[in-house]
């Protein structure tokens, strides 16, 4: 993944006036944020966090429709950039704001270029039925946020299953279980239209289902089970 970085800062006078909602202050720095992809095409609904290295403290806010956000972070401690990878975080860079009591003014742009497809962790079924556990409440819920947050996003659902059974049957078991996924998203009000439920079946596994050996491999085909969502359009 190709990762960018650009910051600048701009340092003002108490006279100047602002036309930013958010100001500066002289204990806190205002931050407009930028996140595109490679492209420069602008990134909504992207979660960006701020770990404060000697606070502690978390500052948290996501982008607009054209990749933007402003954000007031305390002066004098140095920030870790934490961005929002649908159910994960990732560290991405850091950066400095001055003690000393000035009124700061910090555009950062973030640049990086996410996945497309991608496994939805700690989605699981009842063995051998598509009825999800409670378990998997928290990794969809999470998926929920994102496609509310980025309200143009639209994604496909493909269920995947190792290669126990009849070529049939986990065809139609990986179908039911991607259906079960997109009604439970739909459920938590998310466009039925935004949303492709697709079975794959045994048909593209990501591990050995048995070693080249012949011996038995369970833990390839517990990879092999899994739920994967592709998004298939980001922007209008």
């Amino acid at each position: 993944m190709k990762n960018g970085f650009v910051l600048s800062i701009l340092l003002l006078s108490a006279s100047c006036v602002f036309s930013q909602t958010l100001e500066p202050t002289e204990t806190k720095a205002l931050i407009n944020v930028l996140v595109t992809d490679d492209n420069n095409v602008p990134f909504e609904g992207e979660i960006v966090s701020f770990l404060g290295k000697s606070s502690k403290e978390i500052f948290k806010s996501h982008t607009d429709k054209d990749g933007k956000f402003s954000i007031l972070l305390p002066i004098g401690d140095t920030y870790k950039i934490k961005y929002r990878s649908f159910t994960e975080e990732v560290d991405y860079s850091e950066f400095a704001v001055p003690a000393e009591r000035k009124l700061y003014t910090m555009n950062v742009k973030i640049t990086y270029q996410p996945a497309k497809v991608f496994v939805l962790e700690n989605v699981e079924f009842d063995y051998g039925k598509a009825s999800l556990r409670s378990s998997s409440y928290k990794a969809l819920n999470d998926l929920v946020e994102v496609m509310k947050l980025k309200s143009r996003m639209e994604i496909e659902i493909g269920g995947h299953t190792d290669n126990i059974g009849s070529d049939e049957a986990n065809l139609k078991l990986s179908q039911a279980r991607a259906e079960s996924v997109k009604k439970y998203l739909v459920s938590k009000g998310i466009s039925a239209s935004r949303i492709t439920a697709k079975g794959y079946g045994a048909s593209m596994p990501v591990d050995y289902n048995t070693h080249p050996d012949g011996s038995d491999n369970p833990e390839g085909r517990q990879r092999n089970r899994r739920t994967e969502v592709k998004i298939t359009k980001e922007h209008n």
